[in-house]
Parts: C-alpha cells; structure tokens; sequence
C-alpha cells in the first residue's frame, strides 16, 4: 500500500535533517534522493516554505507532489517583505495594491475556496488584514465590500 509523508519545507533548502529525515528514515527510502528531488522541483520558489507530499511505494520508490505555497508567503514575496505586522490592526507593515492581491490570488488559484478571481482575491485580501497589511491605502475589508458590490469590476 504504500505510505505518504506530508511536510512543510524551506523551498531549495529541504536537507536530511528535520522535519523530512526523520520522517522518511523509517520507511526505507533513500533520503538523499528525496531531498534532490523536492529542492530541484522547489528551486524558483527559493525563499519560500512549500508544502511537500511525498508518496512512499511498497518497492521503496516514491513520487512528490509540490503544494502551492501559504498565502501570506506569496504576499511577502509580491511585496519584497520579510514579514507582515506584529500589530495587525494598530500598525501597518506594507500597502498592497489590488493588482498584487489579484496576482497572489492567481498563483494561490485551486488552493482557495473561491468560485471565482473575485472572490479568491477577497480571500487574499483577508489574510492581507491579518499580516496587517493595507490595500491601496485602506483597510483590506474596506476593498473586500468594494469587491462584493461589483464597484470594483473593472479591475477583474
């Protein structure tokens, strides 16, 4: 049958040690081979953490699966920040324009729940107002409400 290991790991940088090393000792597979592989699939997303599947056969061969990274890591890399607000709320850490939440939403794309670009940009724009980021000046949901009444269509 088989079985499946899923980590999150620095993208280019997965090494032997944890979290994949001690998860993957276990079952046989060669290490080295797994960890070339995800760094190589990984390599343009450098600087990122990425979701890594691995599925393990019961001949010790493997397949990896490389998820989408998390929302507010593809935030901070449009925005060219290490990290967002300490203070969501209080204190801003960076302005985001709506073009920047759409292409965000666009990279994100199957891992949002959204039917559509509108609504997976309004998705964005929530974990935006967490990092305690702003969008074009505003409080995100302020742009969220836009979203919704259709004011902002044009820019979809």
């Amino acid at each position: 049958m088989g079985e499946t290991i899923e980590a999150l790991v620095d993208a280019g940088k997965a090494s032997a040690g944890p979290p994949l090393g001690p998860s993957l000792g276990p079952t046989g597979v060669n290490v080295k081979d797994v960890v070339d592989e995800i760094n190589s699939k990984t390599k343009e997303m450098a600087g990122m953490q990425v979701p890594v599947k691995i599925k393990i056969d019961d001949k010790k061969g493997f397949t990896i699966d490389i998820g989408t990274p998390p929302a507010s890591s593809l935030i901070k890399q449009v925005l060219g920040i290490e990290k967002g607000s300490g203070e969501a709320g209080s204190v801003v850490a960076a302005d985001m324009t709506l073009d920047q939440a759409i292409t965000v939403a666009k990279q994100k794309g199957p891992g949002l729940t959204g039917g559509n670009i509108k609504a997976m940009t309004s998705e964005i724009l929530g974990v935006a107002k967490s990092m305690g980021l702003s969008c074009e000046g505003k409080d995100p949901k302020e742009i969220q409400a836009s979203i919704k009444s259709g004011s902002l269509d044009d820019r979809f």
